[in-house]
């Protein structure tokens, strides 16, 4: 995507807090990074410190080889501050412990605001069940990397 593109995607973008926002981004060149599980629970970790740190509230995520979908309410930050943080601190963390030379994500990234109309918990299970229509697993729990607040010993437990 050239910066033009980039512009283009930002314009118009509002952050408002307490809103609810799907986010994707991608790994740059669209490299399987976290097809590693010790690379993948690094990025989780920084996923989760978002919340920690105040900036979200995580409703679902799911990251995938190449990329990460998450389902956010956002808090006291704009989307930009957001993403630019996490991916900051969890391209340092990959960088610290080598297992990423270079860039981790590319640029920018693809938000849609959900409507007080759109079913969460829909948007939730679509964002989690993408292993599954990626060929990646046969079942969700097979796969590792995501979590939902409506889940009953989320994976919270076992990180």
């Amino acid at each position: 995507m050239d910066r033009a593109e980039a512009n283009l995607l930002r314009r118009g973008r509002f952050s408002e807090p307490g809103r609810l926002y799907l986010l994707t981004t991608v790994t740059h060149t669209r490299k399987p990074l976290f097809e590693d599980l010790h690379t993948a629970r690094l990025v989780i970790r920084e996923l989760r410190q978002s919340e920690q740190l105040g900036a979200c509230r995580s409703l679902a995520w799911v990251l995938m080889p190449d990329h990460l979908h998450w389902l956010v309410e956002l808090r006291a930050v704009t989307l930009s501050s957001l993403m630019r943080q996490f991916k900051s601190r969890s391209g340092t963390a990959l960088c610290k412990a080598r297992m990423s030379p270079g860039q981790v994500w590319q640029r920018g990234f693809h938000d849609r605001a959900l409507r007080q109309e759109d079913d969460v918990r829909k948007v939730a299970r679509y964002i989690v069940a993408n292993p599954l229509r990626a060929g990646l697993v046969a079942e969700i729990g097979d796969y590792p990397h995501w979590d939902a607040v409506w889940l009953t010993g989320s994976l919270h437990d076992s990180l």
